[in-house]
């Protein structure tokens, strides 16, 4: 029995090392994005920001979009989502008076909208339609068109708008950033090109914990998968995505995927029915959050774990028992079991450290962490069951505080029952 277990693990992890596009050697990066040639023209382009409580970072993510050495137009929209913690404030005066800066206030959030893209609507909606837009940014479904007058002024139509790049409020962009995001996007015709951001990795929780994010996420979605027009597999990194707005008003904007927990990887979805899309990791651009506890990267997991699965159970159930099987029915066999079960554990198990490696390299971290792969991802397992307690609580999927669509849907059942 055990030597069966053993065999059927070791076939499973055989087939993420080598029929999984090859995730774990982490070779999909930006580069090479210099030797890309560049445009003839740059195009114009307009950066959304979303912002709910970001005092302690939205100043040096406004700071560093404003100090980019892009030779094209840039117009940088901070959207405040009704913050209480002055970020509006503080992102005017990263800007110091940088007409290229425009913070327009949120407004609540519609039924059926997530909040981030409900603040990236309102965002898209301050700007000029786009070229052919018709109903424009396409703001439709649930939102209430407001008769007042944007609170910092668009760009004029003019100016023309040919690219939009989404970015998080916690994100610092090297200054050559946007350049090679553009240089890829036109010398390859790409209609969306992501970045990874590099995640902070300075405490011992983030050093433990952060790697394996993205070696999971890599996992999930193979980048060479996804840089395949041929394939179908989708992804983006919500925290740096560019965008050629033609294609994504061609694809109906945000509101064909309002209600989406894994927005970026949704948006990557449509947007690959437009045209061949990037994704990669990068050094670049930057993650400047902190998770310096257990507990901050379980929240940061959990928000999404159960979303990734459908909101299902079946699911959820296939998923632990796969992790199990391929993370640590063979630690477990190689320490427990003296027979030829355990030494094919032992060896599947010092495979994992070549596996790991390139991914920890990159935040300049020993391979020997590779041994604790098993413990790490029995992590993960908890916080993806952590997230569906929270979804059967009504507590699922929560940005900044606040319930998404599903609890929406769950107080419109609620109000309409007898």
């Amino acid at each position: 029995m055990t030597l069966a277990i053993a065999l059927a693990a070791l076939t499973a992890w055989l087939v993420l090392l080598f029929g999984r596009g090859w995730f774990w050697l982490a070779r999909d990066d930006d580069r090479d994005a210099a030797t890309l040639p560049e445009p003839a023209s740059w195009p114009a382009v307009t950066a959304i920001v979303p912002a709910r409580d970001e005092a302690a970072t939205v100043g040096e993510t406004v700071r560093s979009l404003l100090a980019q050495d892009y030779p094209g137009a840039l117009r940088v929209v901070v959207v405040d989502d009704r913050s209480t913690d002055g970020t509006g404030a503080l992102a005017r005066a990263a800007g110091a008076g940088d007409a290229r800066l425009s913070v327009v206030m949120g407004t609540p959030r519609p039924a059926g909208w997530t909040g981030k893209l409900w603040a990236l609507q309102q965002g898209l909606d301050s700007l000029p339609p786009p070229a052919g837009g018709g109903r424009g940014w396409g703001a439709a479904a649930g939102s209430t068109p407001s008769d007042e007058p944007p609170p910092n002024p668009p760009p004029q139509a003019g100016e023309g708008l040919s690219l939009l790049l989404f970015t998080d409020a916690d994100i610092r962009h090297a200054p050559d950033s946007l350049r090679r995001l553009v240089q890829r996007l036109v010398a390859e015709r790409r209609v969306l090109v992501s970045l990874m951001a590099r995640l902070r990795c300075d405490s011992r929780a983030e050093r433990w914990l952060i790697p394996a994010f993205i070696f999971f996420f890599g996992m999930l979605y193979p980048f060479r998968w996804s840089n395949d027009p041929r394939a179908r597999t989708a992804a983006a990194a919500g925290g740096c995505v560019l965008l050629d707005a033609a294609a994504f008003a061609r694809a109906g904007g945000l509101a064909p995927i309002r209600g989406e927990i894994i927005d970026d990887c949704a948006l990557a979805r449509r947007m690959k029915q437009q045209g061949p899309i990037w994704i990669g990791l990068t050094g670049r651009v930057e993650s400047i959050r902190p998770y310096e506890t257990l507990g901050t990267i379980r929240r940061m997991v959990a928000r999404t774990a159960y979303a990734q699965l459908g909101y299902r159970v079946a699911a959820l159930a296939g998923m632990l028992l796969a992790l199990a099987l391929v993370f640590l029915a063979l630690p477990l066999l190689a320490l427990f079991d003296g027979g030829p079960a355990g030494w094919i554990g032992l060896a599947a198990w010092l495979a994992m450290i070549p596996a790991y490696a390139p991914t920890l390299q990159r935040f300049g971290l020993s391979p020997w962490r590779g041994v604790a792969l098993p413990a790490i991802a029995l992590a993960y397992m908890l916080f993806t069951l952590d997230s569906a307690v929270a979804e059967w609580r009504g507590r699922g999927g929560v940005w900044k505080g606040e319930a998404g669509p599903r609890a929406d849907s769950a107080s419109d059942r609620a109000t309409t029952q007898p």
